[in-house]
C-alpha cells in the first residue's frame, strides 16, 4: 500500500512536470539528426554517423532515469524485442542525464543489453530539443519522495529529457518521432517495427 501511494504521488508530480515542459518541441520527421559521439555505460564508443554506416537505422530514445517506472517499462519492452529490432537492421541507443552508476541500476531493473549513454552536460538532449530544467520547487518535492534528480545526474541542476524516441535512417534523417510531454506515452514496439 505504501508503494502504491508513493507511485500515485510520484505520478502527480510527473504530471505537473509534463505540463511545464510544453516549451520543448523536439525534432521533426525529415530533420537531419544531429551527430553525437559518446561512450556508453560499458565504455563502448557510440558515434551516430558510424552506427548509420554499419546499420540500416538507429532507434534513439531518451529516458528520465532509473526511478521512473514508465521509463523502465519502455526499456524492458525494447529489450524484450531487441532481436526483432536488430533483425530489421536497427541499433538501439538510450540516452539519459543520469550517471553511469544510475544506469547500472536501470540495467539491473530492465536487463537492458543495448547501449545506454550518460549525457553529461546535456549536449545530446539539447541537440534533440528534449532537455527540460526542473523548477527548484518541483525538484525539492521529488526529493521528499527519495528522488534527487540532480544527484542522480551527478550535477548541481535538475535536468530531465522529455521522453522521446527517434528512428534515424541510413541517410541521417529522422524517419519517426515520438515526442510527447505526457510522461505515460512512449513509442510502442509495434510502431517502431512498422517504420523499420
Amino acid at each position: 500500500m505504501k508503494n502504491l501511494k508513493r507511485t500515485f504521488i510520484l505520478s502527480i508530480f510527473i504530471l505537473v512536470l509534463s505540463l511545464a515542459v510544453r516549451a520543448q518541441t523536439g525534432l521533426k520527421n525529415g530533420d537531419v539528426a544531429p551527430n553525437f559521439i559518446a561512450k556508453d555505460s560499458e565504455g563502448k564508443s557510440i558515434n551516430l554517423k558510424q552506427l548509420l554506416k554499419q546499420n540500416k537505422a538507429v532507434v534513439l530514445f531518451f529516458y528520465r532515469g532509473q526511478w521512473c517506472p514508465y521509463c523502465n517499462k519502455h526499456i524492458k519492452d525494447l529489450q524484450d524485442s531487441l532481436q526483432s529490432l536488430n533483425a530489421k537492421g536497427a541499433y538501439v541507443v538510450g540516452v539519459t542525464p543520469e550517471t553511469n552508476e544510475s544506469i547500472s541500476k536501470t540495467k539491473e531493473k530492465t536487463k537492458a543489453s543495448f547501449s545506454l549513454v550518460s549525457d553529461r552536460g546535456y549536449k545530446i538532449m539539447k541537440d534533440y530539443r528534449v532537455d527540460f530544467v526542473m523548477e527548484e520547487t518541483l525538484a525539492s518535492k521529488y526529493k521528499t519522495y527519495g528522488i534527487d534528480v540532480a544527484k542522480n545526474n551527478g550535477a548541481t541542476d535538475a535536468v530531465l529529457p522529455v521522453p522521446a524516441t527517434y528512428i534515424i535512417g541510413k541517410d541521417g534523417k529522422i524517419k519517426f518521432v515520438q515526442f510527447d510531454t505526457d510522461y505515460k506515452k512512449r513509442a510502442s514496439i509495434k510502431q517502431i517495427l512498422a517504420i523499420l
